[in-house]
């Protein structure tokens, strides 16, 4: 540590150095340290301090320690990758979400990493019995994936319930989806560096201090810095972002509380650049603390100075190329064959569950849903207009036989018919029929003008239906196939053919309400005949007592300010002991009509129509379910693998079909090409500016 320390301090009289800025010292031609026998009796220490912690010794003794702690986006992570070498996770907001302990040594011919996680507690942060330490992958050996393998290990950290084998192969964005089981854990990430270049040294580094939280959040992160800081044996080692004051400094609060006197305190400044030319008292009060004459911010090893400007503009810039390579749809990882039979059985298994409702995402479902309430609304818009007076325009619409309820929306093709117009269907429908008897014909041509409404509402939802089809397809096409084209085409294909059947399903279910106009649900029938008759009767009964406002009063009849006639003469029956009567059966007690048989056709119409309308909303959506959605999903997958394998077996060479089948767009293979090979030298030259940093 004190090499560490030494090394960083010996270009400055003043406590500060800039890690980026050449040395105008010449280095010193001596004796290369790290042939020394200090060299290798530090070694076996760390050695020691590691096989120590792997036993879980620093639950029961003060180990000596480096800790480096600062708040979030303070340049922590700048200096961590100066020291180490090493690319650490960057995002936005709180990234380390469990303490790293980067271990470095010098003792090695060739670069390498290895990570293990050391778990020394339970889901609820207590102390285990025994210090556990797992082997994380495999030894890494290029410097471009450590960072992925770290935050690996991260998530395995914070799903200890999870197989940690189980993020060995998890990309970036994949990682980025998890929903954590714990927000921070207190084990430990332990990476261990082989690195001829580097210096031998053990640090932790520490999830940034974080305040626009949950206070619950906020304290754990600060208890997590708290724990490892108040350690007599440890440095603290803290990043002071220069873009603010001092006395704003978190980090630097809390290593005050740690380290009263400041005798094992490291100050480390970053993001000097931040500083304005007009900011001339910020940059004075900043050169007094760097040179020492601030009474208010001394420390025993004073400050140093984290100077990027290269390095800055590097990560910009190498941030930037990592964005746009991950937007890039990855190469394929499979052979052609297995890559189609593995898109093309995933895309069939996220559709079917789709359809089944068991998808998180349930808009095909819920779409469906609203599109046949309102197929619903529509058909019952379709009921038969039939006010049972000469003069229909003096009633309003009676559109069920109580006079509660008044449809809003109705049918254009539904016409107003009244005694007249029924009166004359009847003549048009008479045969050879006796005297006095109606034509059934009368009624199957009144019912065939309802049903034959039925055809637009029905074809309008299928419509409605095929549209919310498309969009789910697209969607899912998009993320199973969106790269391969000519795979696309085949799915499309078999999406219109079901289109075609459903469509087919619909004309059949609407061809079985036409002749013969049939029901098994007699007692229904009979029941709803008999309403609507007694409802017609009462009706022409109050127009002739009462006039041409008859109709508005039976409109509203249950809630007359007064007591209706037929209230009355139902109070007078149940008093004589004629108990369980209502309107209807009074219209029995009503004269025979001269209008009777209009008014029975008028009954019988009106009743089948409720009869087929409550099969017919539920007929339609069930066919376009079964023939559409479940013909679909069930049918998909072998239909799409039996016209894939067809047409590939059709051609000169299986192979070259498959590769063409997976084949993906030239520009996006030259692009990605275009984007490693620049991500690949902006990657070796941060690593160039690192380890010049490192040797300054």
């Amino acid at each position: 540590m004190n090499v560490f320390l030494s090394k960083r301090r010996q270009n400055s009289s003043s406590g500060a150095t800039s890690p980026d800025t050449m040395s105008t010292n010449p280095p010193d031609m001596g004796v290369d340290i790290s042939s020394t026998d200090y060299a290798s009796r530090r070694r076996e220490l760390m050695k020691m301090m590691a096989d120590l912690k792997s036993m879980g010794a620093e639950a029961l003794i003060d180990l000596p320690s480096v800790v480096v702690i600062g708040g979030q986006s303070a340049g922590k992570s700048s200096l961590v990758e100066a020291v180490s070498g090493i690319n650490v996770p960057r995002d936005s907001g709180t990234c380390t979400r469990c303490p790293m302990e980067c271990t470095m040594s010098s003792h090695a011919t060739s670069w390498s990493c290895t990570i293990t996680l050391r778990m020394s507690f339970d889901n609820n942060g207590r102390d285990m019995l025994k210090t556990v330490t797992v082997p994380f992958g495999r030894t890494i050996t290029n410097r471009s994936e450590v960072e992925v393998w770290l935050r690996r290990a991260q998530a395995a950290i914070l799903n200890p319930n999870v197989p940690s084998s189980s993020f060995h192969t998890k990309t970036i964005e994949e990682l980025r989806s998890i929903r954590n089981t714990l927000k921070f854990s207190r084990n430990v990430v332990c990476v261990s560096i082989e690195d001829p270049d580097a210096t031998d040294l053990s640090f932790y580094d520490l999830p940034g201090l974080i305040q626009n939280e949950e206070a619950e959040t906020v304290a754990l992160v600060k208890s997590l810095a708290e724990h490892y800081t108040k350690k007599e044996n440890t440095i603290i080692l803290t990043t002071i972002p220069m873009s603010d004051d001092m006395e704003n400094q978190q980090s630097m609060t809390l290593a005050r509380a740690a380290d009263p006197d400041g005798k094992r305190t490291i100050g480390v400044l970053t993001k000097p650049d931040t500083l304005g030319v007009g900011a001339i008292n910020q940059r004075r009060r900043w050169v007094d603390i760097i040179e020492g004459r601030s009474e208010d911010h001394t420390l025993r090893h004073g400050f140093l100075l984290l100077y990027p400007r290269l390095r800055e503009d590097i990560d910009k810039l190498l941030a930037q190329c990592n964005k746009e390579f991950d937007a890039l749809p990855p190469p394929l990882a499979n052979d052609p064959q297995i890559e189609v039979l593995g898109r093309v059985n995933a895309f069939c298994d996220v559709f079917k569950s789709f359809v089944n409702g068991s998808h998180e995402d349930k808009r095909l479902a819920q779409r469906n849903r609203a599109l046949y309430a309102i197929f619903k609304r529509d058909i019952r818009g379709t009921a038969p207009d039939f006010r049972p007076l000469e003069n229909p325009e003096d009633c309003p619409p009676l559109d069920d036989t109580e006079g509660k309820m008044t449809l809003t929306e109705r049918d254009p093709g539904v016409k107003m018919m009244g005694i007249y117009d029924i009166s004359k269907a009847i003549q048009e429908a008479i045969g050879w029929e006796l005297p006095n008897n109606v034509p059934y014909q009368a009624k199957a041509n009144l019912i065939a003008q309802f049903v034959k409404l039925w055809v637009a509402p029905s074809e309008r939802c299928l419509a409605s239906i095929n549209d919310v089809l498309d969009q789910v397809v697209d969607t899912l096409i998009s993320v199973h196939f969106g790269r391969f084209k000519v795979l696309e085409g085949y799915v499309g294909t078999q999406v219109d053919t079901c289109k075609a059947l459903a469509k087919e399903a619909v004309k059949k279910a609407l061809d079985l309400e036409a002749t013969p106009y049939y029901t098994q649900n007699t007692h229904y029938l009979q029941t709803l005949s008999e309403k609507w008759l007694a409802y017609y009767k009462i009706v022409r009964k109050r127009k002739l007592d009462r006039g041409p406002t008859v109709c508005e009063s039976v409109a509203i009849s249950p809630y007359h300010r007064g007591e209706s006639p037929e209230s009355k003469a139902l109070r007078a029956l149940a008093e004589a002991g004629y108990t369980s009567l209502s309107i209807p059966d009074l219209a029995r007690l009503l004269p025979p009509d001269s209008r009777e048989k209009e008014l029975i056709v008028m009954a019988d119409v009106r009743a089948y129509y409720h009869v087929a309308y409550k099969r017919i909303i539920d007929h339609i959506p069930l066919t376009i379910e079964h023939a559409l959605h479940h013909a679909l999903a069930e049918q998909l997958s072998q239909s799409l693998l039996t016209s894939l394998l067809t047409d590939v077996a059709s051609g000169p060479n299986f192979s070259e079909r498959m590769n063409e089948l997976v084949s993906e767009d030239a520009s996006i293979a030259q692009r990605r090409a275009a984007l490693s090979t620049r991500k690949q030298r902006l990657s070796d030259i941060r690593r160039r500016l690192v380890t010049f940093s490192s040797s300054a």
